[in-house]
């Protein structure tokens, strides 16, 4: 379903280390919250071969204080936001290396608290080895847009049909073009952070992005490393498409299928922008 929107993106991912930033759909299931989800594996598979964790991510855990992380393996298995882009990005790239990172529930300000660590902790060791962000490492924030009809519970525009369908995706673009572009601060990230879920009960969607903490999480930690540099951070919507907006992929390989239903009654957005350091501020 979001094969064209990951063949638009992950292309421009250049860089030999990638930090992949998660959904983590069973944080509730785990009784988790307000720490970053770090994987204990030496190597993840793929269809093109073994990806190796970049030692990076040891250097971070290093520098984070010991209640901002755990690391967990069952964690991790549980959990599929992470899987795909980690295949696409070996496939382009069979140098890449990554540090997966699940970003659970959490309310704004401790979002804030956790972006502004992780994003000193990699600056110190970006200063270390000389890296730049973008030609070393990259960030890689993993997020389905809306998901809509019955089943996600989440119907405001009607059971469905075209009408429905129409009203949603317009919802999901203006979202892109809206607080999640252009030159981002906090405080369009806390509007993006706001629209996705109630501020006082973070669990409850107002608009069912899973990525409702992976999204504002990111974009806090890359506007930090953005600022570190007297720079802006850019947002920039490259591609939107849904499950049911495009003929399916001839895909005809065994084993390979569709993984839920897709019709005008259940349908997800896939969503895609590019954040660079922008102007000097």
């Amino acid at each position: 379903y979001a094969g064209r929107v990951y063949r638009a993106v992950l292309p421009l991912v250049k860089a030999k280390r990638v930090i992949v930033l998660g959904v983590f759909h069973g944080w509730r299931k785990f009784a988790i919250r307000n720490v970053l989800v770090f994987d204990p594996y030496r190597a993840w598979r793929a269809p093109d071969g073994e990806v190796p964790v970049s030692p990076l991510r040891e250097d971070l855990l290093a520098r984070l204080p010991a209640g901002d992380t755990i690391r967990s393996a069952v964690m991790h298995d549980s959990e599929h936001s992470v899987e795909a882009i980690v295949y696409w990005l070996k496939h382009g790239n069979p140098g890449v290396e990554i540090v997966p990172i699940l970003v659970p529930i959490m309310d704004f300000g401790r979002m804030e608290t956790l972006a502004a660590r992780l994003g000193q902790a990699l600056g110190a060791a970006l200063k270390e080895k000389g890296w730049v962000m973008g030609r070393d490492v990259a960030v890689v924030i993993s997020s389905d847009a809306m998901h809509y009809g019955a089943d996600f519970k989440f119907t405001p525009h009607g059971e469905g049909g075209v009408d429905a369908y129409t009203k949603a995706y317009t919802v999901d673009r203006a979202l892109l073009t809206g607080p999640l572009s252009g030159a981002m601060t906090a405080a369009k990230t806390r509007q993006a952070f706001e629209t996705f879920c109630d501020p006082k009960d973070p669990g409850q969607y107002r608009l069912t992005w899973c990525g409702r903490f992976s999204v504002p999480f990111g974009l806090l930690l890359l506007e930090k490393l953005a600022s570190a540099q007297g720079k802006n951070l850019i947002g920039s919507p490259l591609a939107y498409a849904t499950s049911v907006g495009s003929p399916q992929l001839p895909a005809k390989t065994p084993g390979l299928g569709v993984t839920a239903p897709s019709n005008l009654y259940h349908f997800v957005g896939y969503p895609a922008a590019v954040y660079t350091a922008g102007k000097d501020k």
